[in-house]
């Protein structure tokens, strides 16, 4: 059960609330976020919430069976929208496009990156400043100083960034560099990054599990929303099955699916989720027929000189053939 509390609540109705639920063999939590005041309240006796509704105080009432309550759709009629700023949306109907290099390298990059993103009309880029890799000799990332160049370039060209955090001690550092924080698929159930991401005023992604379920990532997302913080988005970036064809099995059932059980924007990555440069193109536009609220791709002026994943990287061209395809998809898609 979700009560949201008035704005103008006391804590005297407030108190009285608490004390009826518990009269009613139910648990309170309080959670406070960016927009709203709520009591989560689990408990499993049947009673009339109209009687509870009514109490001075109370916004309004929803019951939810799911265990992922507030991220579940069955209480928030109205979906989701995160607003980046300088008209940069997320989850408004349009279609989002991130893109980027796997690893931030140099200013060089950079720039070639953010030129191409503008000459596309692209207004998010994504990239790695701490990269986990699977080989401690791989190249790990240019660190907080690499992400402060990049910022300073990409706020001079109206260019938002989303990049991996990896650990509760990089958020302070990367907090004023930063629009998007993203949740790796090896730290999506990595709670106290969880607990710690929803104190932060700054979207999240947080990604699929490799192996994980769609309510895990679910689970995943009512951390951060319990935590105080509702700019949440889910990212589908394929998980690891038997097969050997391509470097994951992007599942493409996840964003309808998704879409129907919350209320948050439904990303998809193509790069991770097939892992294979010639097949992300009709991946990302599969997604964008499933419903995806954004798509976010790995793409570099040269892949074969990147220093990590050149193998799912687009080069420029086969991004911007990939940018306007999307772009032409979308709105045929609101036609229809």
């Amino acid at each position: 059960m979700i009560i949201q509390l008035s704005k103008a609540i006391t804590s005297m109705e407030k108190e009285a609330i608490v004390s009826q639920i518990g009269g009613l063999g139910y648990k309170s939590n309080e959670v406070k976020t960016q927009y709203g005041n709520y009591l989560v309240a689990i408990g499993k006796k049947e009673f009339d919430i109209r009687k509870l509704g009514i109490m001075p105080g109370i916004a309004d009432i929803h019951r939810v069976s799911d265990d992922y309550k507030l991220v579940s759709r069955k209480w928030k009629v109205s979906r989701t929208i995160i607003d980046l700023g300088d008209d940069v949306v997320i989850g408004d109907g349009s279609l989002a496009i991130m893109a980027g290099p796997c690893s931030i390298e140099n200013e060089k990059q950079i720039e070639s990156t953010i030129n191409h993103l503008k000459a596309n009309g692209v207004r998010i880029m994504r990239g790695g400043v701490f990269k986990p890799r699977s080989s401690p000799y791989a190249f790990r990332g240019l660190g907080v100083e690499g992400l402060k160049l990049w910022y300073s370039l990409a706020k001079k060209a109206g260019i938002k960034i989303i990049s991996e955090v990896m650990q509760v001690s990089q958020i302070a550092a990367m907090h004023d560099y930063v629009d998007i924080f993203q949740v790796g698929a090896r730290n999506t159930q990595n709670f106290n990054l969880l607990d710690e991401l929803g104190k932060v005023d700054k979207a999240v992604m947080i990604k699929r599990g490799i192996s994980g379920t769609i309510e895990e990532l679910l689970y995943s997302a009512e951390y951060v929303f319990s935590a105080g913080n509702e700019k949440l988005m889910l990212c589908e970036r394929g998980i690891r099955t038997y097969e050997r064809a391509s470097r994951n099995t992007f599942d493409i059932n996840a964003i309808p699916i998704l879409k129907e059980k919350t209320h948050l924007p439904v990303i998809a990555d193509p790069s991770h989720g097939v892992g294979i440069r010639e097949y992300v193109e009709p991946v990302a536009l599969a997604a964008a027929v499933a419903g995806a609220d954004g798509i976010i791709y790995e793409m570099h002026e040269k892949p074969e000189e990147a220093f990590s994943d050149s193998q799912q990287t687009l080069d420029f061209m086969e991004s911007s053939i990939l940018i306007k395809k999307l772009k032409l998809l979308h709105q045929l898609d609101s036609v229809i």
